[in-house]
């Protein structure tokens, strides 16, 4: 169900194996396990590394209620639901 993304990796000040890469955004990933990294830079400064990150939008549902239910969309509906959401008087915000 997940989708695959491939991490692009930039190094910069210096070289860096890729099992540390790997360990580095597998951290990232138990921190924000919501988030899909694309790209991550690790800026390195003697003993010290800074890591920047860029992640992509997950998708999600938008839950409305509408006639009592709450629903996601109405792609379920029967026709007696439907119109009963058509008949609806709908107020703007």
């Amino acid at each position: 169900m997940g989708t695959q993304v491939n991490t692009k990796y930039q190094v910069i000040g210096g070289e860096m194996a890729m099992e540390e890469m790997q360990a580095y955004e597998d951290m990232l990933k138990a921190k924000y396990p919501e988030r899909i990294f694309t790209h991550i830079t690790f800026k390195l400064d003697g003993d010290y590394v800074d890591v920047d990150y860029e992640y992509d939008v997950v998708p999600f549902d938008r839950i409305r209620r509408i006639t009592g239910y709450l629903v996601g969309n109405m792609t379920r509906w029967n026709d007696a639901k439907r119109a009963e959401e058509a008949d609806r008087v709908k107020h703007g915000v």
